[in-house]
């Protein structure tokens, strides 16, 4: 049985019971079936499928943004959001898959060479809470678009909506079997990923998730793409706007109420500003609104389960026992639901939660750098490389942070976000693959070459 909980004030929403292993199988082998003729539709089809789906997501955007917030408790104003950059990906892959899909020529002697770009089959997401929409249409936009079947395992904790997106793209027009969601533990995730029938598997969450599920796949010889954790840097040199920069730290700091991959967690301030940064930060993340996600005037809402906040408090203290200080924040709030103070931490020993690992939560983790050098240093000093960001109004400091840095984005002097024109994914354990653009489009297509050799040529070479 799945349990929705609402994080705002613990109180059950609903029970879902699991899918059998029947129904499982019967829904893998409808994503077959579908497929076979998905495959064969039109890209003028599925567009308007897809556009009609974007509608869909638009018109419907304040409840499906409730949703959102009483299953996993981020503001109102940023599930609303949410729901209109689904739409956006939507319509950017209505109008640009084919053109992403078109044979590309290749020029060679004597014959007529192309790559054409194939669909696979049946594709098993595995998506996670924290953006319940977002996560799921970045795959599904560009996957469906492709003439690919998609089956979804959400998260434990979001299936009102997981079921929800179901249902928007079935409204949509997309056949029966075309997108599924599956209602299963993490524990029987390895059985789907054996069917034959799974061609690829595309998953966002933690590297520990990651590393099993890669493992299942490999065993299977089956192609994945990874979106996992992030600790990413927030880099401020002394030519930056430090009052414009300080206030979008608190923003990449506490977005999502601090869990996002792409949260800014370290970051690491010029020696020649560190004093006024510290200040102004803390000032800043002390005025924040913690409250209930549907109040218009909340910046912060609670934490997702109370599993993930007490793990957030844990990992402030351990880091606070190793010599680690906390300047503001550093405890639960005392309040029905699982709420969580923004917190600021300083003199982050090397060995400590919030040097080492991902907090995900409204906890900043401040270091202070000599020079650039060494800023790039700390930045690559994580076994982490998903975003970055970085403020400097120095082009050759620029130029350095975009060589230098570790990480499969780097923004300068912008916050790190997913947007459906360019690619999105990490290095290190933050995983391999890319999302979104072109480049995401072609993770789950057979890219095939194709050689006609001219017939005079052949005459020619037996004479």
């Amino acid at each position: 049985m799945m349990v929705s909980i609402n994080p705002a004030n613990g109180a059950t929403l609903r029970e879902y019971p699991e899918h059998s292993d029947d129904e499982v199988a019967l829904k893998v082998a409808a994503a077959a079936d579908a497929f076979e003729r998905h495959r064969r539709t039109s890209f003028e089809e599925r567009a308007h499928r897809m556009l009609r789906a974007a509608e869909i997501l638009e018109s419907e955007k304040r409840s499906l943004a409730e949703l959102m917030t009483t299953e996993m408790g981020k503001t109102l104003t940023s599930a609303i959001a949410e729901a209109e950059k689904c739409a956006l990906a939507c319509r950017y892959y209505a109008e640009h898959a084919e053109r992403f899909l078109v044979d590309e020529p290749h020029p060679v002697e004597r014959a007529q060479a192309f790559v054409r770009y194939q669909p696979i089959g049946p594709v098993l997401a595995i998506m996670p809470w924290n953006f319940p929409f977002w996560q799921v249409f970045r795959f599904v936009a560009p996957a469906l678009m492709a003439g690919n079947v998609g089956l979804l395992k959400h998260a434990s904790n979001v299936p009102g909506c997981a079921l929800a997106i179901e249902d928007i793209l079935r409204r949509a027009g997309f056949d029966e079997g075309v997108f599924q969601t599956l209602l299963i533990g993490s524990s029987r995730v390895g059985g789907v990923i054996a069917d034959p029938s799974i061609r690829a598997v595309t998953l966002t969450g933690s590297d520990a998730a990651g590393s099993a599920v890669a493992s299942e796949a490999g065993k299977a010889i089956k192609k994945t793409v990874l979106e996992l954790g992030g600790s990413d840097p927030f880099i401020v040199m002394p030519s930056a706007d430090l009052d414009h920069t300080i206030e979008i730290a608190v923003k990449a700091r506490t977005i999502n109420n601090g869990q996002s991959c792409i949260a800014a967690k370290r970051f690491i301030v010029h020696d020649a500003i560190y004093d006024r940064f510290v200040e102004q930060f803390v000032a800043r993340m002390q005025a924040l609104t913690v409250g209930d996600p549907m109040d218009p005037d909340t910046d912060v809402g609670p934490l997702a389960t109370a599993q993930i906040r007490d793990g957030v408090h844990q990992q402030v203290l351990a880091t606070i026992a190793a010599g680690g200080r906390a300047l503001t924040g550093a405890r639960e709030i005392e309040r029905p639901g699982f709420y969580y103070e923004p917190t600021v931490l300083v003199d982050i020993p090397v060995d400590s939660p919030a040097y080492n690992d991902e907090i995900f939560g409204p906890v900043a983790a401040v270091f202070r750098a000599e020079n650039i050098d060494h800023a790039i240093r700390i930045a690559n000093d994580h076994r982490y490389g998903l975003g970055s960001s970085a403020w400097t109004n120095d082009p050759g400091e620029q130029q350095q942070f975009i060589d230098g840095i570790e990480a499969g984005q780097v923004f300068i002097n912008a916050m790190v976000a997913s947007d459906p024109r360019v690619p999105f994914g990490g290095v290190k354990h933050s995983g391999y693959g890319r999302e979104l653009s072109r480049v995401g489009i072609h993770e789950f297509v057979n890219i095939k070459t194709v050689w006609i050799s001219e017939e005079k040529a052949r005459a020619r070479e037996s004479e």
